[in-house]
């Protein structure tokens, strides 16, 4: 009998660690398992506001960028490509999905201007110059920097140039929760492409994959994806305001407001660093951020931001998986809410939300890479 229970516990724990295991993993697997895609009509929106499909065969679709009339350029960090997107009829639905790069090493982040693409693939920044000009055989990559770490781990990037023309790159940390083993780990940093060395601009940053600059002040804003295996509730994502150069966010020493890391705070006071301008949900992987620099919606969301909640993973519960807006007044962000949601059912996500991109008519496109889609939201009013 002894024999039986001692062959019977040893069955059980590895059974009831599964289970468990399985429990914390729940969110992760629901937000990768594929579903069908969202039904328009399940998707909420503030009255007066519609969505529809801007483009539908885009596997993987993260960041978005405008190129020239009729063409957005999407990155795609599962399937190492870059695709070009075009809208050739002008009647807001693409016409043509074409791969204007493939074979590319995590290429999530892509900026356009002066006619050349770029592109952040992990340790390099690719070049292509003069890529509209014939989008059925684009031209070459050029190595334009190869100065940033080469860590898989939080390696995939979003890009952007600032309003003083240099080119603004994260770098994640590349763990969950340590010390940066690198001088440009968990930081943000801004490159002159004309030769120069990367700058870091802020510090403390554990994985940024969204930033943008206000039209108004120049000033940059950035969410950061807090630490994972403190629980359900904490810490929270970020939305973070940089005010000067050199600032240091928190990590990984402290998350959100003041909550110390138990095992790498190192005796350091969470008054030392700069706090979020606001906590958003905890484990809601918020990414893609722009703001909104349109006439098309009403002035409620003129100058502030929208945020493209990639969903958890981390989380007995999933939430996220949403298109959050945070009211800016003042260079102070006063208030936080849903925009677009419909995307989770419980436990069973349809998309997932990448990136948002604000076109030069007034509506905002929301990237999924889990639906493999592009939607296009516009405003016709309340009638």
């Amino acid at each position: 009998m002894v024999r039986s229970r001692a062959i019977l516990t040893v069955l059980l724990v590895p059974i009831a660690a599964l289970v468990v295991v399985g429990c914390l993993y729940r969110g992760y697997f629901m937000g990768m398992l594929p579903s069908a895609a969202a039904e328009l009509s399940a998707i909420t929106l503030p009255s007066g506001f519609r969505i529809a499909v801007y483009a539908g065969d885009v596997p993987g679709a993260r960041q978005m960028a405008v190129g020239p009339a009729g063409v957005v350029f999407v990155g795609s960090r599962s399937e190492g490509k870059v695709y070009a997107l075009v809208d050739r009829d002008g009647d807001n639905r693409v016409d043509q999905v074409l791969v204007v790069a493939s074979g590319l090493n995590s290429p999530s982040g892509i900026a356009f201007r002066d006619g050349a693409l770029y592109v952040g693939a992990v340790n390099r920044i690719l070049r292509f110059r003069d890529v509209a000009r014939d989008l059925a055989r684009p031209p070459k990559a050029e190595v334009a920097s190869d100065a940033y770490p080469s860590d898989a781990h939080h390696g995939w990037k979003f890009i952007a140039f600032g309003p003083d023309g240099k080119l603004y790159v994260p770098v994640g940390a590349p763990c969950n929760v340590c010390a940066p083993p690198g001088p440009l780990h968990a930081t943000i940093t801004r490159l002159d492409l004309a030769g120069g060395r990367p700058e870091v601009v802020a510090r403390g940053v554990r994985n940024s994959v969204g930033f943008d600059f206000d039209p108004a002040t120049g000033d940059l804003w950035f969410t950061d994806n807090g630490r994972d295996w403190l629980g359900d509730d904490q810490p929270p994502d970020e939305l973070n305001h940089l005010t000067k150069v050199g600032e240091h966010f928190g990590f990984p020493f402290c998350h959100g407001n003041g909550i110390r890391d138990p095992e790498h705070n190192a005796g350091r006071s969470c008054g030392e660093f700069t706090a979020p301008a606001r906590e958003l949900g905890p484990h809601v992987a918020a990414i893609g951020m722009r703001f909104y620099t349109g006439r098309m919606f009403p002035e409620k969301y003129r100058g502030g931001i929208f945020i493209a909640e990639h969903g958890s993973w981390n989380r007995s519960t999933p939430i996220g998986y949403r298109v959050s807006f945070v009211k800016i007044e003042n260079g102070r962000a006063t208030s936080y809410e849903s925009f677009a949601s419909g995307w989770l059912t419980g436990s069973t996500a349809s998309g997932r939300p990448a990136d948002v991109l604000v076109m030069p008519d007034g509506a905002l496109l929301v990237s999924d890479d889990k639906a493999g889609r592009i939607y296009r939201i516009t405003y016709a009013g309340n009638g």
